[in-house]
This record gives structure tokens, sequence and C-alpha cells, in this order.
């Protein structure tokens, strides 16, 4: 049995942020119904083609879901949605606030006839303030935070390589949505959760603004390099390249000595954390791997207990040794084929996962609604309006 096993999570999702938090409501066992508008879907489908019909981004953040396709604007499917709502256990969404407004599924609408419903809403830059009406996108919450000043090269800034924002806020309201329920189990009340992306993206950005506010600057952008530890970032060798990883006085000389220079390590320059940030470039420059190939320095550097690592390529991710050997890949049914997929990367010793097929667009929408009470012919109207 799963934790989440018996719970009904009704989601009105789109992109990326909300899907993922339901995604993961899925692996423990959730059933999750995504509300999809007729004639396409969620528009994160169409993002790119990696996935046989689907992106990337849309068979990562929807596995194990059901799909239903309902036109909320037309009477008749907003009865099919207020069926579902009255088995629900949870309720989420990501529509803008006036459009869940508009539509009568904002948490005061949801939770008026059912104090018992966990309704969690997710906003762009919260539900007040000046951005309350902006519309916000990964990138662009990235750049409102902060990230992207810290993100690149001297001069050059860029947004991170991945979703942050949007992944920041479902890991968010995933945790809340769990912590909600556990409430409810306790005292048989509801919960409404509201966050944004703004502000989920903000919290990561916690240790940052700390330090930028404390010592009067931001951290230099300084690439994959650490911008206040050195030797810390990817160096080239002979093959490729090591991501070394070097955080006190000890692990410096112990790289010294496996360069066969153990008097650097004596250098007044790079004596401390700090002085080596001080001449990194100096640094850099006095630290040479051309004559090893990358095997050969991770196996010099590890008996050493020098950290580091490969810096590889994630298309390589699904041969890393590390992944192979402890067999964290799974096969995934994906409209118009199949994937390889990345396990949950937590073990628990109480359940397992198998992965969920990722749906086709309104694929149970028949099957939903016969399990509200809908008739074969109820169901045939409701397609011939054009509500599903």
């Amino acid at each position: 049995m799963k934790p989440l096993d018996g719970v009904l999570v009704v989601s009105l999702e789109q992109a990326v942020a909300v899907p993922y938090a339901t995604r993961l409501l899925a692996d423990l066992g959730a059933r999750v119904v995504k509300v999809e508008r007729p004639g396409g879907g969620d528009f994160a489908r169409d993002y790119d083609s990696a996935c046989g019909e689907v992106s990337s981004y849309f068979a990562w953040t929807n596995l194990g879901k059901e799909s239903v396709t309902l036109d909320l604007k037309q009477p008749a499917g907003r009865e099919v949605l207020d069926r579902l709502v009255a088995r629900a256990d949870v309720v989420l969404c990501n529509l803008s606030p006036a459009a869940a407004r508009g539509l009568g599924v904002d948490s005061g609408a949801l939770r008026a006839t059912r104090p018992d419903l966990v309704v969690g809403e997710l906003s762009g830059y919260g539900w007040d303030g000046p951005y309350a009406g902006r519309k916000a996108f990964d990138a662009l919450v990235q750049s409102e935070a902060g990230l992207v000043e810290l993100t690149g090269d001297g001069e050059v800034t860029a947004r991170a390589g991945i979703s942050v924002a949007d992944i920041a806020a479902g890991v968010q309201l995933q945790s809340a949505v769990l912590a909600a329920l556990l409430r409810r189990h306790r005292t048989g009340e509801g919960a409404t959760l509201r966050l944004s992306l703004f502000e989920a993206l903000a919290e990561w950005m916690h240790q940052p603004m700390l330090y930028a506010v404390g010592t009067g600057a931001a951290a230099p952008r300084t690439g994959a390099h650490h911008p206040t530890i050195t030797p810390y970032g990817p160096f080239p060798c002979a093959d490729g390249a090591v991501h070394l990883a070097v955080q006190n006085d000890p692990q410096w000389r112990r790289l010294c000595d496996v360069l066969g220079v153990p008097g650097l390590a004596d250098d007044p320059r790079f004596a401390t954390v700090a002085s080596r940030v001080e001449h990194r470039a100096d640094l850099h420059r006095s630290l040479d791997f051309g004559a090893w190939t990358a095997a050969g320095l991770l196996a010099a550097l590890d008996a050493a207990d020098v950290p580091a690592a490969r810096t590889r390529g994630v298309a390589d991710l699904p041969a890393h040794p590390q992944v192979t050997a402890r067999d964290r890949l799974a096969r995934a049914t994906v409209p118009g084929g199949e994937i390889t997929v990345l396990r949950p990367p937590v073990d628990s010793s109480a359940w397992d996962w198998t992965p969920g097929a990722v749906p086709a667009p309104g694929e149970h929408t028949e099957h939903v609604l016969r399990g509200l009470g809908y008739t074969e012919q109820q169901v045939e109207a409701l397609r011939t309006a054009s509500v599903i």
C-alpha cells in the first residue's frame, strides 16, 4: 500500500509547476485526475517532440495521471467538475487568479461548500501587490528573483539550465499538500494553500540574498566555478574535464601532492581559502591537468581523498555508472511510444514504485464520467455538445 492510496487529487493544471507537484503526489499513490481543455489539452504537451507524441516536459511531469478534457465554460462541463470536486480530497489549480474566480474554481468558492477540502492555488507573483496581474514564466521569475544576476560568467548572464522556479514551486506545493492532508486527518478540517512562483524561488535564493546584503555585493559570476571557494569547478584534462571541489586547506594540500607540486600548497597566495579566491586567476594558471586522462585523474584524486567528479553530458545520464549499478531506470508508456525514466530519488521500505503511463488528451474522460454515474447516452451527449 502506498501512503496516498485512496486520495483523489483533481488538478486544473498546465505547464510545469502544478503538474510537477501532482506527479509527485501520484508517485505516492494518489489518483490524479488532470482536467485539460478540449482540442489539444495542456499546452506543455507541445513544448518539444522528444517523447513520442508529447514533450519532454509533459512526459516528466505527467506520469501516472488520468486525463479528462472538459470545457468548463459550458454548464454541463462545470457540472462534471462539480461532481469530481465532490469526491476529491485535494483540488489544485494554476489558472490565473482572475480565470479561477471567473470559473468559480478559486479556493473561496470551492471550500464554501467543502470546508474539508484541501485547495492549492499557484500564481505568478501572488494575489496582491504591484505584480499581482503580471504574467510569470520560469525565466522571468529567475530574473526577478536575482538568479540570472548570479548565473553566467563575467559580464555574461544566463538563466539556469532547468526550470528551477517551476520545480521549487512544485516541490513546495507537494510538501504543503501532504502537511494539509495530515492536518485534515487529525482535525477534519481542510486548508487553502497559496504560493507563487516568485516566492518559491525567492526561498531558494535565501542564502545568496543573505550573502549580498551582509557583504554589500552579490557573489561574482564565475561560470561553473564556485564564486567564493577555489579550486572548485571544471578543469580540462587530456580527454574531457574533471570538476574539483577543494573546500579546505588539507584537501588543497593533498591536491598539490597528487599533481607533484607540494610546494604550491605553501605559496602565500594560496595558503587559505580566502587568499586562493583573491588570487583565483593565478591559481588556475598554476594547475595543469593536461597530461592526465579524466579517469586517471579521478582515480588519483579518489585515492588522495580530494573531492572531484566527471563533467558529463546530460544525454549520458541514463548510462551513468551509478545510475546503472543502482538500477535507477524504468520504462514508461507515453502517447506514441515508450521512454526511459528515472526512478524517484527516495526509496522506501514501506512502499514500492512503478511508473504510470503518461496520458493522451482526454484518454480517461469516459472512464471518469462513468465512475461519476454518467450513462453511455449522457457521455455521448456531452461529446456531441463538445463539452468533452
